[in-house]
């Protein structure tokens, strides 16, 4: 809502513009770092941040285009950080990252200077009250809830109310809109507090209103197996997934947007191509939920900022996501939250950090980057609420490095802090081996933790861990094994080389590999998994025997064939059991 001169906190004018960096100045008046601000451009006001306050110089990344502006232009500053809206509505919403409803836009471009609101306020929802009169609550606590899209959306004390607060008055269960007062608290020096079903809080600030942040230790089920076995990735856990520019990182994350355990989806899309956007659009919303039966983007929210939106807006769509999932996970959901790329994101950074003249960091990028990759990454996390509950952000990001060089600063930066790690390789992937995570090079540092352990062995299987290390194992050798075979050629090693090459293979085909496209082979529920991983690895610790090594490959590829058969089969169905048996029989022909 554009205010009046007179109602905003102070008021400066332009000194410098250098692309969408203005160097403002402020003769009276106090202006802090972070401080949200409008430049007047005629009957326009465009959006800006404070990023550098420097004696009466202020530096604000502008989040639109600056053509136009001249010096002496008026800037508005607010008083208040950049913040994003939250509560009942959120759901199935298209956002930018400034958290502007994208299907309320006017036009199909985005207007310099348009905004759109991001709930609609006069919308009705049926609040049921779960709080009593006289009940202590404090801020994040849980007043009553709404039904969204079959999900109970908690109403919760503001997160900016301080200590502890008593409940004066709270409305029946009946129709409200969102600007309808729900309930009037009081604290103990007689402060009253209306509160409606929304909420604002800024975003580079971390919503802490919880009891304690535990270490991670339930598996987060993805359905995709070369993550689950090898890799897994748990509730309150952060990943990343590197790799060239067509080795299927936005695939991938797709894959597990669809298949994951979580209650909510975020799909933040920073600086993407706007024609992979466009899909996300155009296809999650015919998707089907494999958890509820209902349409997946009834649980899923897209923050999309695609690479023609205005650079410094990169910065905001990441933290606006978190903010959200923050949000969520307040409630006790389980929220995933995915980036796709946050290596757009730190080349956002590093344009505002040269245009600020400050001392670069490798590749130019800022000097600080990795503190900022490793302070929002650290937002995620498995909490336990005030009241008991749990609620948990899992974060997965994808970075693309320049020439897929692994190597380059923000992969470095991110390696640093996420505990998952997903490579994804080249030659994989123009092999057509999909998912293109490399088996060897890729690695989950959850497996290391007891807490990790000890739930794989009471959910899973208590021999998991030994399995999974030695497939591993498995895998290295046999990649040690061919490249002997390159260099010695096939007579050149011992048959026993070309058995082991051969058992890697098969665990490379039947357990790492899977169609995406298929509709049994796109998700692999964990059940399926364990007897499949069990069944492989028994096969591995065979012995065979040949007398030649020209049988080898032949005899290992039929097993091969008919093990991917049965991967597209439906599990425990007669055709998966006759084609387990024809797997079977093949394998009994060369044992020793």
């Amino acid at each position: 809502m554009i205010k009046t001169e007179e109602q905003y906190k102070v008021i400066g004018k332009v000194k410098g513009i250098i692309a969408n960096l203005i160097i403002g100045y402020v003769k009276d008046g106090h202006v802090s770092q972070n401080e949200i601000c409008y430049i007047g451009l005629g009957e326009q006001r465009l959006l800006g941040e404070v990023i550098k306050v420097q004696g009466e110089e202020i530096f604000i990344q502008c989040f639109e285009s600056t053509r136009g502006l001249r010096i002496d232009d008026k800037i508005y500053f607010t008083g208040s950080m950049l913040e994003v809206t939250l509560g009942p509505g959120l759901l199935s919403k298209i956002y930018d990252g400034l958290q502007n409803d994208l299907n309320k836009m006017t036009t199909l471009f985005l207007n310099r200077g348009e905004q759109s609101p991001s709930l609609e306020m006069d919308s009705i929802w049926k609040f049921h009250p779960t709080a009593k009169i006289g009940d202590k609550v404090e801020a994040g606590s849980w007043l009553g809830y709404v039904n969204e899209n079959a999900m109970k959306h908690q109403i919760m004390v503001p997160f900016t109310l301080e200590g502890s607060w008593k409940v004066e008055r709270i409305v029946t269960q009946d129709n409200y809109t969102l600007k309808d007062t729900i309930a009037t608290l009081t604290n103990d020096n007689g402060d009253k507090h209306n509160i409606t079903m929304v909420q604002r809080w800024p975003i580079k600030m971390a919503i802490r209103k919880y009891k304690e942040k535990i270490r991670p230790f339930a598996m987060l089920e993805t359905g995709v197996r070369c993550i689950d076995v090898l890799n897994p990735l748990v509730e309150g856990g952060t990943g990343f997934i590197p790799g060239p520019f067509g080795t299927g990182k936005t695939v991938l994350q797709h894959a597990i947007s669809k298949q994951a355990s979580a209650d909510v989806i975020i799909f933040a899309a920073c600086g993407e191509r706007a024609n992979e956007i466009v899909e996300v659009f155009t296809e999650f919303p015919k998707l089907d939920d494999p958890h509820t039966g209902r349409k997946l983007m009834e649980r899923t929210i897209i923050i999309a900022n695609t690479s023609n939106m205005p650079v410094a807006a990169r910065e905001a769509s990441v933290y606006t996501a978190m903010t959200i999932a923050e949000y969520f996970r307040q409630m006790g959901l389980k929220v995933l939250l995915l980036a796709d790329s946050t290596s757009r994101w730190a080349q956002a950074l590093r344009e505002i950090s040269n245009r600020l003249e400050e001392l670069p960091g490798p590749d130019a990028f800022p000097m600080d980057l990795s503190a900022v990759i490793a302070s929002f990454y650290a937002r995620a996390g498995y909490v336990h609420l005030n009241n008991g509950e749990t609620g948990s952000i899992t974060f997965l990001g994808t970075v693309s490095p320049s020439g897929g060089n692994l190597k380059e600063p923000v992969t470095e930066a991110t390696k640093k802090t996420a505990r998952c790690f997903y490579a994804l390789s080249q030659k994989r992937a123009d092999q057509k081996r999909y998912p293109a995570v490399d088996p060897v090079d890729s690695y989950s540092k959850y497996l290391e933790y007891p807490e990790v352990k000890k739930y794989l062995a009471d959910n899973i299987s208590t021999s998991w861990s030994e399995m999974v290390n030695q497939a591993r194992n498995a895998l290295k050798r046999g990649q040690e094994v061919r490249d002997q075979i390159n260099i010695l050629g096939d007579d050149g090693v011992p048959i026993e080389y070309h058995i082991e090459y051969w058992k890697a293979e098969l665990i490379d085909f039947i357990i790492l590999q899977q169609d995406a496209f298929d509709d049994i082979d796109a998700m692999t529920p964990i059940k399926r998994q364990k007897f499949m991983f069990e069944y492989i690895l028994n096969i591995y610790e065979k012995d065979f025997e040949f007398d030649h090594y020209e049988e080898i490959s032949g005899y290992f590829k039929r097993i091969i064939n008919k093990l991917r058969q049965l991967n597209y089969s439906e599990f425990e169905s007669n055709e998966f059991d006759t084609r387990l048996k024809e797997a079977n029989d093949i394998i009994a022909e060369k044992r020793n």
